[in-house]
């Protein structure tokens, strides 16, 4: 059984950096992609960030130049944040896919809240 577990989550004021992790357990056949999503309220889930075990890594245009995807290994992911925004506010959630383009996601931590402050 694949199992996800986000940590790294908390309070900063804009400007400021945090970092994610990501632990995964499972089948190493499901973390052939591992990505970041996040929800902020009142919208739908985006995704953030993914990194392919090939090392394609790709982001959104709303973070780049300011987060960056990292794996430790074959089941762990990191996301460090930096010059964060109010708008960087939402509950980040870590997932992983067996496929390598991104369309399909088959497995979702429970998440972990960023808030960002002015």
């Amino acid at each position: 059984q694949v199992r996800l577990v986000e940590s790294g989550g908390g309070l900063v004021q804009a400007g400021e950096s945090l970092r994610l992790s990501c632990a995964g357990s499972g089948s190493i056949f499901s973390f052939n992609t591992m990505g970041w999503f996040r929800q902020a309220p009142g919208k739908q889930r985006e995704l953030v960030a993914r990194s392919t075990s090939g090392g394609a890594i790709s982001y959104a245009d709303s973070v780049k130049g300011r987060f960056s995807i990292a794996r430790e290994n074959a089941k762990n992911v990191n996301l460090q944040m930096n010059s964060l925004k109010t708008e960087d506010t939402a509950v980040y959630y870590c997932a992983s896919s067996s496929g390598f383009d991104g369309t399909r996601w088959d497995y979702w931590g429970q998440g972990t809240q960023v808030t960002v402050s002015s």
